[in-house]
């Protein structure tokens, strides 16, 4: 029997993932954290539904983002607000495109320990898993946007962000 390897950072992946979907149905079912975090650990991360097996999450940041993102959510949403075009608000976004950047963001401004480009990166790759082509490019740009007037210390001075960014059409 082959061993399985767990790739470096890989729960913390798995977590972003089920934060994301954990906070979208927060937010389409009015639910509460503690009753979909409860869901989620009992149900989703680690477990195996219809024949696929879900990986292991790194349940302290699963549990950490969800709640963190929920307690913030205007602020955050002020936040994304100043990454978008002046004629969008983060209301205009669909809810998805919303919790994940109000999880991203909440990473961006409250976990230091966690370098930019990584939270970035891993957004970045979830908006890939859940959208076409543009919206990962949006993403991108307002992650992008955002970490660089929440962390410019990570970034170079010739490494400065552009403007604001208008999200793809439809959203």
């Amino acid at each position: 029997m082959a061993e399985i390897k767990k790739q470096p950072g890989q729960g913390r992946s798995v977590a972003r993932l089920g934060a994301v979907q954990a906070l979208y149905q927060m937010e389409l079912s009015d639910a509460q954290p503690d009753e979909v975090i409860k869901e989620f650990v009992a149900h989703r991360i680690g477990q195996e539904i219809e024949g696929d097996a879900y990986a292991e999450a790194d349940r302290a940041h699963f549990k950490w983002l969800v709640l963190n993102t929920h307690s913030r959510i205007d602020e955050l949403d002020s936040c994304i607000g100043s990454a978008l075009d002046a004629d969008w608000t983060v209301t205009r976004l669909g809810a998805l495109m919303r919790a994940l950047l109000r999880a991203a963001a909440a990473e961006l401004s409250a976990r230091p320990d966690i370098p930019a480009r990584v939270v970035m990166n891993e957004y970045v790759e979830l908006a890939g898993a859940f959208f076409s082509q543009r919206e990962p490019a949006f993403v991108n740009a307002a992650l992008d946007t955002l970490a660089h007037r929440l962390r410019a210390d990570e970034f170079a001075p010739s490494d400065q962000a552009g403007g604001n960014v208008r999200p793809p059409a439809g959203h």
